[in-house]
């Protein structure tokens, strides 16, 4: 068989409920690698929130993150890493439409930087409870153009506030995240997962038709797109069920990942 570079969301796809990787998922991924295959996290998440995962799997292929708008290796300093930004004056702006859209946090993120404009609870964890004094959004604060912006939003305002940021910034893309909360992403403009995967593929000079990606939310759906073979989890949205070559038996709290490449690779 030849080569197969695997690409893998985190949540919903493999990580179970619980935000965990299975001692099941850990092994067979484990095997996949010692058996020559590239196996490579493609996420929404940011690095900070990733890389144990990395380090759990043993990883050393570039890692994804912020939905494709940077792709690195973690611990190295890798010549081919690359990180898309999006213009501060976007941040600035949207400080000045707090009060009109009903804006609950915003968030600056980029591969060294975490800046929010205050504390959010909520139950993702993907956000502190409390920040530290220099984990605070200001003008001042923020120095550096960042790679994604998350904005959490009522959800009564979410359709009109993406607009008037498309409007005033057309050098943007503003993505949804799926789930309860209501969330906007803001990236650089036509970066999703499928930037890079693409280039994960040409560094690797694996054929489109040797990717398997798995995925489960609207921000998969061009990975899967481009994928040679799709995959998407059997608990995942119906648009990415519509537009995958494959569907796995098992959701994600059944280790459907693993059962799913075990039966690929014929490893039982």
């Amino acid at each position: 068989m030849n080569q197969k570079l695997i690409a893998l969301d985190l949540d919903g796809t493999t990580l179970n409920p619980e935000a965990k990787i299975s001692l099941k998922t850990q092994e067979t991924l484990t095997q996949l690698q010692s058996a020559g295959h590239i196996v490579s996290i493609v996420t929404g998440r940011p690095n900070r929130l990733s890389e144990p995962f990395y380090h759990q799997l043993g990883l050393t292929s570039p890692m994804v993150n912020f939905n494709g708008a940077l792709m690195h290796i973690p611990g190295q300093n890798w010549s081919d890493e690359y990180q898309y930004t999006i213009n501060k004056d976007v941040v600035f702006s949207l400080f000045q439409l707090k009060e009109r859209f009903k804006i609950q946090m915003i968030a600056a993120e980029g591969k060294t930087m975490f800046l929010a404009d205050q504390a959010y609870s909520n139950t993702f964890s993907f956000f502190p409870a409390t920040l530290k004094s220099d984990e605070i959004l200001t003008r001042k604060s923020l120095q550096q153009d960042p790679a994604a912006v998350t904005v959490f939003v009522e959800r009564e305002d979410q359709a009109a506030l993406r607009a008037e940021i498309l409007r005033k910034f057309p050098q943007v893309s503003v993505n949804t995240w799926g789930g309860p909360a209501s969330v906007l992403e803001i990236v650089h403009h036509g970066i999703q997962k499928a930037t890079g995967l693409e280039r994960l593929a040409n560094h690797y000079q694996i054929d489109q038709a040797d990717i398997i990606a798995f995925g489960d939310e609207s921000n998969d759906l061009d990975m899967l797109a481009y994928a040679g073979t799709g995959v998407a989890m059997q608990n995942a949205i119906a648009p990415v069920k519509a537009i995958a070559d494959d569907i796995t038996p098992l959701t994600n709290a059944q280790d459907g990942v693993a059962n799913y490449l075990r039966q690929y690779f014929k490893m039982d």
